[in-house]
């Protein structure tokens, strides 16, 4: 495996790249000499510097993996990433306290003067009377975004006494508890909040969330903190809140476009300003590089990453639970693509037992793979598996049933399609142990193996021995077989498990043998 570095990461980091792959690290590069390069790399790593574009993902025709070391991945084209099939991981714990750290220290500077109180008496000025300041106990701070890093700011800002409203629509119940923070709306921060700090990613849905109309809302003499993500504060309405004295100050370390030299912010004194200083400590750059490096390597390897941003992630002991589960899941999606035929439209999936206390999400991720693979002449991963199936309008459904009658698990896959609607259903034995139980209205049970004949008919006497004597007149040995009818002379499904591969010629020729209504060569 081969790894290019774009931006400057710590050598710890790139120590453990060595170990196992070789790794470029090229630093400042065009986008044409990026573009140059790219296509001989599985993996690609940057911080906020490289801008991966569309253009350098399609270059890029043997990447599997774009790490960032950091948490925000607003450089990186996510949505192509994931047409494509390349996962995309970050470093989300990895700079957090740094960037917590920052917030609070932007923010008692705002409050206490501290760098126009530093620059006068370093101008030889004794002025204490200027820098009259306003202290933390007690006032409102409003946090918007109680992610990792806005968790981390609300304990420091719980210690220094301060009311702490917070928006956050994915917040649970449970966690806003455990902070001690109370949950509001972001109008009921802009209309109460002596302090506002940002900590979002910045989307079509937060671009500028602080504009002049929110400006507008906010207290008289409010000051705003944002060491987030630039773009989130309209700077032009910032601007002109500061200058007509409506905001008392800001404390900026992040621009809509950095660096920021010919911003008209830089003119006024009571914004404090940083050069995107969040994660730059010693501690958060060794722990973002290091992080990176080992999800990094976890992926190309096919290992069970946690910090991919477009593939489900789930707890290592939640994992353990569910992996066992998908060679199954993907088995049930490449037998049904072979039996069955018709434009997809939807995939149900009915997931019953012990399985169902689960989340199911990589499971039902498994299945498309499977459906999917069997339909598409490039890769279908855990990445874009999901993409796809919604780019082809597929409607995608899971469901859960506590109850799996005599199974401890039992997952059934349910497919409407343009001709009808079919079904395929197994479960596991034994821990890890394969088993089609049913096809269809047919309950039998067979472990799959690599080479299997599926056929439909009427039970009746003499239809296996028929199948038996024309494919042993042709040389092809029956390992196993498996019968499941509806009744007495009704509908039947026979699934024989064969030593060979069956070419296609003599399927058609053993589909003219009556009784025969269906006959399906299946290769797993």
């Amino acid at each position: 495996m081969k790894i290019i570095v774009t931006d400057n990461i710590s050598e710890d980091g790139l120590n453990i790249l060595r170990q196992d792959t070789d790794v470029d690290v090229f630093t400042n590069l065009s986008l044409d000499e990026l573009l140059q390069k790219i296509a001989a790399y599985d993996a690609l790593i940057v911080r906020s510097g490289t801008k991966v574009t569309r253009e350098v993902i399609n270059a890029g025709t043997n990447l599997k993996v774009i790490g960032r070391a950091g948490v925000g991945v607003d450089n990186i084209d996510v949505d192509k990433a994931t047409e494509k099939g390349i996962m995309v991981i970050n470093a989300p714990e990895g700079n957090t306290i740094s960037a917590a750290e920052h917030t609070m220290a932007l923010m008692m500077s705002l409050a206490r003067n501290i760098p126009r109180a530093c620059a006068s008496l370093r101008s030889r000025e004794w002025k204490r009377n200027k820098f009259m300041a306003v202290e933390l106990f007690k006032k409102k701070l409003g946090i918007i975004g109680l992610g990792r890093i806005g968790s981390e700011v609300a304990k420091r800002a719980r210690s220094f006494g301060m009311d702490i409203l917070a928006y956050d629509p994915f917040i649970s119940p449970g966690r806003v508890e455990k902070l001690g923070v109370n949950i509001a709306s972001l109008e009921e921060i802009y209309r109460n909040a002596d302090f506002i700090t940002l900590h979002t990613p910045m989307n079509s849905k937060t671009y500028h969330i602080i504009g002049r109309k929110e400006l507008d809302m906010m207290k008289e003499g409010v000051r705003i903190i944002n060491v987030a993500r630039g773009g989130l504060i309209d700077e032009k309405a910032l601007y002109e809140a500061v200058k007509e004295g409506k905001v008392a100050g800001a404390a900026l370390d992040v621009f809509e476009e950095e660096p920021p030299l010919d911003s008209p912010l830089l003119e006024l004194e009571n914004i404090i300003v940083t050069p995107h200083l969040g994660a730059s400590t010693q501690e958060a750059q060794v722990n973002v590089a290091v992080q990176v490096a080992e999800q990094v390597l976890k992926a190309l390897k096919g290992e069970p990453v946690v910090s991919a941003v477009n593939v489900p992630v789930v707890p290592p002991e939640v994992l353990a639970e569910v992996e066992p589960f998908l060679p199954l899941m993907n088995v049930l999606g490449r037998f049904y693509m072979q039996v069955y035929n018709g434009q997809i439209e939807e995939v149900e999936l009915l997931y019953s037992g012990e399985i169902a206390h689960y989340p199911v999400a990589p499971l039902t991720t498994a299945a498309l793979i499977g459906i999917l693979s069997g339909i598409l002449h490039y890769p279908i991963n855990y990445v874009n598996a999901l993409t796809i199936a919604k780019q082809r309008g597929i409607k995608v459904k899971e469901l859960t049933n506590k109850s799996a009658g005599h199974y401890t698990n039992l997952i059934t896959l349910n497919v409407t399609t343009s001709s009808g609607q079919y079904s395929v259903a197994g479960t596991l034995y034994h821990g890890n142990s394969i088993r089609i139980v049913q096809i269809g209205e047919h309950y039998l049970e067979f472990e799959p193996t690599p080479y299997m004949l599926v056929t439909s008919h009427i039970d009746q006497p003499g239809v296996i021995g028929a199948v038996g004597t024309f494919l042993g007149n042709r040389g092809i040995n029956i390992a196993g077989m498996y019968v499941g009818r509806e009744k007495v002379c009704g509908k039947a499904v026979m699934v024989l498990q064969v030593d060979n591969y069956i070419p296609e010629e003599v399927v058609k020729e053993l589909a003219g043998v009556k009784p025969l209504q269906m006959v399906k060569f299946v290769q797993l």
